[in-house]
This record gives C-alpha cells, sequence and structure tokens, in this order.
C-alpha cells in the first residue's frame, strides 16, 4: 500500500466585522499519494464531488516526472513561489483568481495558465471551484 502524506497548513486570515481583527485559521488538505496508477481510469469528478475541505489538493497520478493534480478550493491561499518549477492550472469549473505581483488573471471552466517558476502567486476561489494542475512530482505544494 502506498504511503499517504498529508500536509496541514493554517495560514491566518482577518475576518472582517465584530472584532475586525480576529483572526481565524483555515486548513489545506493536500495529499501526495498517488491516488490512480497506470492503466487505470481517472474519476475526478467522484472524487471532487466527495470532497468536504474548504481548500483541497489531491495527487491523481504521474506522468513522468510530473503530477497531475486536482484542487478543490474556496477561498485563499498564501502569497508564494516554486524556486525550480512552473505551475500549470486548469479550471474544470468554478473561477480561479490568480494573483500576480503585478496583475490578477481570472480563468473560468475550460481555460489554463501557467504561472513560470519564480513568480510570486496566490491562488483565490470566490466560490467552490475544481481545477487540475501540471506541475513537477517534487513540487513543494506550500512554495519555496
Amino acid at each position: 500500500m502506498d504511503e499517504i502524506l498529508v500536509e496541514i497548513y493554517y495560514p491566518r486570515r482577518k475576518i472582517w466585522g465584530v472584532g475586525m481583527s480576529d483572526i481565524r485559521p483555515y486548513p489545506y488538505e493536500t495529499r501526495l499519494n498517488i491516488y490512480y496508477k497506470p492503466l487505470e481510469i481517472v474519476e475526478e469528478k467522484q472524487l471532487a464531488d466527495d470532497c468536504k475541505f474548504q481548500w483541497y489538493n489531491q495527487t491523481l497520478c504521474r506522468v513522468n516526472g510530473s503530477v497531475v493534480r486536482l484542487g478543490v478550493f474556496c477561498g485563499e491561499y498564501h502569497w508564494h513561489k516554486h524556486d525550480e518549477d512552473d505551475e500549470f492550472f486548469y479550471v474544470i469549473e468554478g473561477q480561479l483568481l490568480i494573483d500576480l505581483e503585478d496583475r490578477l488573471v481570472r480563468l473560468d471552466p475550460r481555460q489554463g495558465f501557467v504561472v513560470p517558476k519564480s513568480v510570486m502567486h496566490r491562488t483565490r476561489a470566490p466560490q467552490r471551484t475544481v481545477v487540475l494542475m501540471v506541475e513537477n512530482a517534487e513540487i513543494i505544494p506550500t512554495g519555496n
């Protein structure tokens, strides 16, 4: 059986309204185990439909030296970069916002975007959003 590595990252975010300085953490559920082996049918819809996490990342499969990951997002990730690796995002449903230092990229269903290595970025999803990501298998999902 494959080892399952789960990384939980607790960013701190401000909740506006009463007590504007209140800060509440929420976890990123990151699963780095490879869910599907070669020659198996990848069922991303079932995994996405079953997801109960606010920010979920599951490695689906490995292709050569890269991995394909499923992301189910609602809310925002922290600012980060990957010093050695590009990162590709492809939206299946919802809308993904990618903040770059000099602009905002909006991705709707059936649109994709590559964030080049060493570029600071932050992903946000104003509503529940399902994406596929392709990246180097050795990438650190939370950034360098």
